[in-house]
C-alpha cells in the first residue's frame, strides 16, 4: 500500500502542471497527500474492521452475505469519516457530495478514483477470485458503472500477480486478455496524453508504465512522465510496483513524513495487520503460481 502512497505524493505536484520527463525530484515542498492516498487508508482500515467482526468466509462465487454486507458498511463508514476529515484533498464533484451525504449510495461513476484506492485489496487476496470479489464490494459502493468495477479490478489483479513474482509478461498477458489493450508504449503517449479521469484512460496507462519500469523510482517516474491525471496514475503504477520490486526504506521513510500523525497511524495499524496474515498463511510462491496457471487461461503452459 506504501507504492500507492509514494505515488500519490510524488505525482500530486504534477497533476495540474504535467512534467512530461522522468527526470525531476522525488519529494519537494509542493508534494502533498491527497485523496488518493486518505481513501487508499481508509479503505485499509474497513478491510481491518471487517475481519474484526466477521470472519471472512469465502464461499463458491464470493464472500458469504455476513461477510460482504459488513464490508460493504466499514468501506462506506471509513471513507466518510475520513473524507470529512480532509476535505479540501483534492475529492471531485461527485464523490464529495457522497462523502457527505446522509444517505450514500453508489452514483454509477466509472472515474479512477475506483482504482486509486484499491491496492489494499491486491496485497490481503490469497488467490485471484478473492482479489475479484474484494474488489467488487469495496468498489461498487460508489463506482457501481461497469468500468469502474473493470478499473478497480484489473488494478487488483495486477497488484496481486506482481506480490507473487509472476513475470510482467504473464500479467502483461492477463490485462490484455481480461481488461485492457495495452497496445501502446508510455513514449508513444507522452506528448499527447491528455489529463483524464475515467478508469478506462488512466488504468491502461498505469499499468504500461509499471510494465515498462526497470525498478520501484524508475515505475513511479514513467508514470508521472505519462502526464495527464498525474497523482492518481502513479498511485496506480506505484501500487504494482511495490508488489513487484518493494520500496527502499529512504524513499518509505520520506514519504511517511508526508502523514500526519492519524493517517500514519493507520498505515502503521495495515502493517501489522499484513504481517500477522503473512504469517499465518502456509502458501508458498510455487504453490501460489500453480494456482494462478488453473485461473488464467493466458498464462499458458
Amino acid at each position: 500500500m506504501i507504492g500507492a502512497i509514494i505515488g500519490d505524493i510524488v505525482g500530486s505536484r504534477f497533476e495540474f502542471n504535467n512534467h512530461r520527463s522522468k527526470e525531476f525530484e522525488l519529494f519537494t515542498a509542493e508534494c502533498r497527500v491527497t485523496d488518493d492516498s486518505i481513501m487508499t487508508l481508509a479503505i485499509a482500515k474497513a478491510l481491518m474492521e471487517t475481519e474484526k467482526r466477521v470472519k471472512p468466509s469465502f464461499v463458491e462465487g464470493g464472500y458469504d452475505n455476513e461477510f460482504d454486507t459488513i464490508l460493504k458498511r466499514m468501506s462506506i463508514k471509513y471513507m466518510q469519516e475520513m473524507g470529512r476529515q480532509y476535505p479540501n484533498c483534492g475529492f471531485g464533484g461527485m464523490f464529495s457530495q457522497w462523502v457527505f451525504s446522509d444517505n450514500p449510495k453508489p452514483y454509477n461513476s466509472f472515474g479512477n478514483g475506483a482504482t486509486m484506492r484499491i491496492s489494499p485489496v491486491g496485497f490481503i487476496s490469497r488467490t485471484v477470485k478473492e482479489v475479484c470479489s474484494l474488489s467488487e464490494i469495496v468498489t461498487r459502493v460508489t463506482h457501481n458503472h461497469v468500468e469502474g468495477l473493470k478499473g478497480a479490478e484489473a488494478t487488483a489483479v495486477a497488484i496481486f500477480m506482481a506480490k507473487q513474482g509472476i513475470p510482467k509478461k504473464e500479467i502483461d498477458n492477463t490485462i490484455n486478455l481480461h481488461y485492457y489493450s495495452l497496445d501502446f508504449t508510455i513514449d508513444e503517449i507522452r506528448d499527447t496524453s491528455p489529463f483524464n479521469e475515467t478508469c478506462q484512460e488512466t488504468v491502461p496507462q498505469a499499468i504500461q508504465a509499471f510494465l515498462e519500469s526497470s525498478s520501484f523510482e524508475d515505475a513511479i517516474r514513467t508514470a508521472v512522465s505519462v502526464g495527464g491525471d498525474s497523482d492518481t496514475l502513479a498511485a496506480i503504477t506505484g501500487a504494482i510496483a511495490e508488489a513487484y520490486y518493494g520500496v527502499l526504506e529512504n524513499i518509505k521513510e520520506k514519504a511517511l513524513t508526508y502523514l500526519d500523525h492519524n493517517l500514519r497511524s493507520i498505515y502503521e495499524e495495515w502493517c501489522e495487520f499484513v504481517e500477522k496474515l503473512n504469517s499465518r498463511s502456509s502458501f508458498k510462491n510455487l504453490t501460489k503460481y500453480l494456482d494462478h496457471l488453473s485461473e488464467f487461461q493466458s498464462l499458458g503452459k
